[in-house]
């Protein structure tokens, strides 16, 4: 229970408080918000003990509530209390009206500034006059959120139509908050007019002002769908509107198109207004936010800045923001981009600054050299304001209530407003135009009967025997008849059809009695009789007007058609295609790469097309630049949307996509590979780069083998490795202890088998199945290879299947395609040379050699192996040993960061216990590191990229020239 005091009635709180009591008697009054504050509990206190002694006695309270207290339930006034407040904030604060889409606070200032005559063509007035105004005739509120509301008006990136023009600082898009209201100024903008136009021809209807002291307009009469053109947001109780704005134009023709078809439906009017039109001229993306804001009232619409790539010094390119989503600010974005780049959720960003001006918006958002434009607006897109959602919410207050409404229902109740705004403004210029005619019909009857008139007014002693004579005398109407009725509405009599007498009013006679004696002249009867034939025509349309709806349309079309043809701007949006989260790499161009790793750890992605091929035994050319001590360990081809897989000597593996990569020119060194592979250990290197098929759904088919340095081999399903964290794990456990590393990984079928290399020139060839699979990453697996002492594995390849047996093979030796073409064969033999595989092996002096796989027997692993390539001496220990085709490309890397690619179909098969050939003309001090092969389909190339490439050569790479030497191919005998 509560007290509800009545006016007159004083109660002394301080003294209940000082009681100290908790529990009174019902209907007694208490604290409803608690006890005094301390500070008012001392002055209570100490003024107790001036006035009085302290009163502890409750019998000094009231003991029974009194007449003038009335007990209520505190549940039914909190109910009610909170309603009333809840409506108030609801229809008299937060929420716009459909008719003219303003609250309660944008249409008092609009009318404040309209009272004050601070119009459009009147100079600037200070802000604070307006303010004040405002606040002291219409809105009892704070000062500042006025102000706020104005300012507001006055920004062409919040409103599509500003309403109010501004003059001084009134804030930016950053958002930076407009100056005091004592150093700003302001009037109303034309198009203000357009809203404020007829308002004092009883269009709307005045309510008072907050103390009753005036009147102001419940509604103003606008001459456009404000509610649409400019929108609208506000937090009610409980509800909460959010209403974009949208194009004039485009507004007004679906007001146009509702009046001619009034069961026009929401779509055909989408194929007119077909979104929002934001005043900060963002890209909308898809139309299926703004279709169901429309049909339902409801929708998110999703936006996205303006761009630009530029190129600048040096080919680096830059992404350029010319604008930015509706109600998103310009500094906040910038922060934004700046944090994810700082927090790596968008990589390859540089720098970023804001260039913007007056002229317009500029954000340069600079990239590193390796960074993909697509890439990082996709992620700018995804982690930052960069693209944001409008959610839509069209509730406005319609009939005293709020409502949520759809396209349709907000142009019919505009279009409804408008029809009863011309037809009161019609009445009342009708009613106004009547008034005046029927003043001019009694100065005609006056003027017509002068003589009379005058005898009249001689012949009377008082001025207001006078005015009853007039009164009561009959006037003939003559040919004024017309006139009358139309004038007076005075239908004409059922028997006798006409009316012919009339009598003058008392208004009549007034302006009879206070004509001036000019009036009486022949020119003054004709400007009399001029003006009652204008208003004659005047009083004829608007009773057309209200009589016919049609021409009523009419008139409403042709205002609408005029602020259409004043104020409507070309539309600011670009509606662009949906956009449904597209993955980076769905903006990546397929396209073939050649990836490097060093030996210090850096690695690039380079277009295929970037190399072009040579003869066997050429120079090279540059082809990388690295440090002195660098060398390329690893080298592979294959496509931008491929996944690789990251073997370490150390056993761990890591994923990545190819296109993650840094791209390079042939002359680049790359990015260190910690920077994307931040996991790595200290000393640890990359062995193996793998890459796998870009269908993931096929890698439950696959097997991966291992290989050790130390000749150990193991084989596990690739569904170990189907998932891999950022982080990596470990693929092989090694003991430390052991020395050993990983040296090779690939992926085979359990019809495969397995070819290991040794560096002093033996190789072991065993069957997969050899090799049972493996459910453990720790183990190293089985042995594959006995090795000597100072020898190791340094390669993993594997070949088909030898279905044929020993004698087989040698017989198809001696007729093989690549030693005498013209040799017969036998069919099972021609079978042979179509599934022939070569073995290409390269030194590191530059020699090697290609020989068929079918001298490989095979054999059980663990063996020591035979000879693959002889005169380690002159050849260098091996590099690399792996299955090649005549019709494929070799590329070969030197230490010296120097690169060959030549057509293998130049070099002669040889056999396998053979020296081998040169294969590239190394330099003093100059070894072969790495080798690759290269499907020759892959690699097509025409005249225009290998001119691309020499003058890249010739520019930033001159060739290198190393000492000169003489091919010995033909003075070395081969060794049987």
């Amino acid at each position: 229970m509560c007290a509800r005091l009545v006016p007159g009635i004083a109660i002394q709180p301080y003294r209940l408080w000082k009681t100290g009591c908790r529990a009174l008697p019902e209907g007694w009054l208490r604290w409803p918000c608690g006890p005094p504050s301390p500070r008012l509990r001392g002055q209570t206190r100490q003024s107790h003990d001036r006035a009085e002694p302290p009163v502890n006695d409750i019998t000094e309270l009231p003991p029974q509530p009194g007449p003038d207290i009335e007990p209520i339930d505190i549940v039914d006034e909190m109910k009610t209390s909170y309603l009333d407040y809840a409506m108030s904030v609801i229809v008299a604060r937060a929420l716009p009206d459909v008719r003219d889409g303003l609250k309660p606070v944008h249409r008092r200032i609009l009318y404040a500034a309209q009272v004050g005559g601070y119009h459009s063509n009147r100079p600037f007035r200070k802000s604070a006059k307006i303010v004040g105004d405002v606040m002291g005739n219409y809105h009892p509120h704070g000062d500042s959120a006025i102000y706020d509301a104005l300012a507001r008006m006055t920004q062409d990136w919040s409103m599509r139509l500003p309403l109010i023009d501004g003059q001084g600082n009134f804030g930016s898009m950053d958002p930076d908050p407009p100056a005091a209201m004592r150093y700003t100024e302001s009037r109303l903008a034309k198009a203000a007019d357009m809203l404020l136009s007829d308002l004092d021809k009883d269009t709307i209807d005045f309510v008072p002002n907050y103390d009753g002291s005036d009147k102001e307009p419940s509604v103003l009469p606008a001459r456009f769908p404000n509610l649409l053109v400019n929108g609208a947001g506000g937090i009610a109780v409980g509800m909460a509107t959010n209403i974009p704005p949208h194009n004039l134009g485009e507004v007004i023709d679906g007001c146009l198109a509702m009046m001619d078809n009034p069961a026009i439906t929401i779509d055909e009017l989408f194929e007119i207004i077909p979104g929002p039109d934001f005043p900060t001229a963002p890209i909308i993306l898809g139309q299926l936010g703004a279709r169901a804001a429309y049909r339902e009232g409801r929708g998110s619409i999703l936006q996205r800045c303006r761009h630009e790539i530029e190129v600048g010094r040096n080919d680096r390119r830059s992404i350029v923001l010319t604008s930015i989503p509706y109600q998103v600010g310009k500094a906040g974005l910038v922060e934004k981009i700046a944090d994810a780049a700082k927090d790596k959720r968008i990589e390859g960003i540089s720098d970023i600054r804001d260039e913007s001006n007056r002229n317009g918006m500029r954000v340069v958002v600079e990239l590193k050299r390796d960074a993909s434009p697509e890439v990082v607006l996709n992620q700018i897109w995804r982690y930052t304001p960069a693209q944001s959602s409008f959610p839509a919410n069209m509730l406005a207050i319609r009939g005293g209530r709020p409502e949520t409404l759809n396209l349709r229902d907000i142009l019919q109740s505009f279009i409804h407003f408008r029809e009863d705004v011309i037809t009161r403004r019609t009445k009342f210029e009708l009613n106004k135009a009547r008034e005046r005619a029927h003043i001019l019909l009694g100065l005609v009857i006056a003027v017509s009967n002068l003589d009379e008139v005058v005898r009249i007014i001689r012949g009377s002693a008082t001025p207001q025997l006078a005015r009853e004579t007039l009164l009561a005398r009959e006037w003939e109407m003559g040919d004024i008849a017309p006139y009358i009725r139309l004038v007076e509405a005075i239908e004409e009599h059922e028997d006798t059809g006409d009316v012919s007498a009339y009598r003058l009013s008392e208004r009549q006679v007034r302006a009879i009695l206070d004509l001036r004696l000019h009036r009486l002249t022949a020119m003054g009867r004709d400007e009399i009789g001029d003006e009652l034939e204008k208003l004659s025509i005047d009083i004829k349309e608007y009773l057309s007007i209200l009589g016919d709806r049609v021409k009523l349309y009419g008139v409403m079309r042709d205002e609408l058609m005029e602020v259409r043809e004043r104020f409507a701007t070309p539309r600011l949006c670009e509606i662009a295609p949906a956009w449904d989260g597209v993955d980076d790499e769905d903006l990546i161009e397929r396209d073939d790469m050649v990836v490097t790793v060093t030996m210090d750890g850096y690695i690039k992605r380079t277009p295929l097309s970037t190399f072009r091929a040579q003869h066997r035994g050429g120079k090279g050319r540059s082809g990388m630049s690295t440090k002195d001590e660098d060398a390329i360990t690893s080298l592979f081809v294959t496509s931008t949307h491929n996944p690789v897989l990251f073997f370490s000597t150390s056993g761990k593996v890591y994923r990545l996509k190819v296109w993650k990569l840094p791209e390079g020119g042939p002359t680049t060194r790359g990015r260190p590979i910690v920077n994307l592979l931040p996991a790595l250990d200290p000393g640890e290197t990359i062995a193996t780069v793998l890459p796998l098929p870009e269908d993931e759904d096929s890698w439950g088919a696959l097997h991966v083998v291992f290989a050790t340095a130390m000749g150990s081999v193991r084989r596990n399903s690739m569904d170990s490795f189907a998932n891999i964290p950022s982080n990596g794990k470990f693929a092989m456990r090694f003991d430390e202890a052991s020395g050993d590393r990983l040296i090779g990984v690939a992926l085979l079928d359990s019809a495969d088998d397995v070819l290991l290399a040794s560096r002093n020139g033996k190789a072991i060839r065993f069957a997969a199945e050899d090799v049972r699979e493996f459910q453990s990453r720790t183990s190293t697996g089985v042995r594959g290879m006995t090795l000597k002492d100072g020898d190791e594995v340094v390669s993993l390849s594997i070949l088909k299947t030898i279905e044929a047996d020993a004698e087989t093979r040698d017989a198809y030796l001696r007729v093989a395609p690549w030693k005498d073409e013209a040799a017969e064969r036998t069919e099972e033999q021609q079978a042979m040379a179509d599934a022939e595989e070569f073995v290409l092996t390269v030194c590191a002096n530059g020699y090697g050699k290609i020989s068929s796989a079918y001298e490989y027997r095979r054999t059980g692993r663990g063996g020591q192996g035979i000879v693959n390539i002889d005169n380690i001496a002159r050849n260098g220990p091996v590099v690399n040993s792996f299955a090649a085709n005549v019709g494929e490309q070799l590329m070969l890397v030197t230490d010296k960061a120097k690169l060959i690619r030549i057509n293998l179909a130049s070099l002669r098969v040889l056999g396998r216990n053979t020296a081998g050939v040169r294969l590239f003309d190394v330099g003093k001090n100059e070894h072969v590191v790495s080798v690759a092969r290269i499907d020759e389909e892959e690699a097509p190339e025409t005249e225009a990229e290998e001119a691309i490439v020499e003058e890249m050569i010739g520019r930033d790479a001159p060739e290198t020239q190393p000492e000169p030497t003489q091919d010995r191919d033909d003075q070395e005998p081969e060794a049987e």
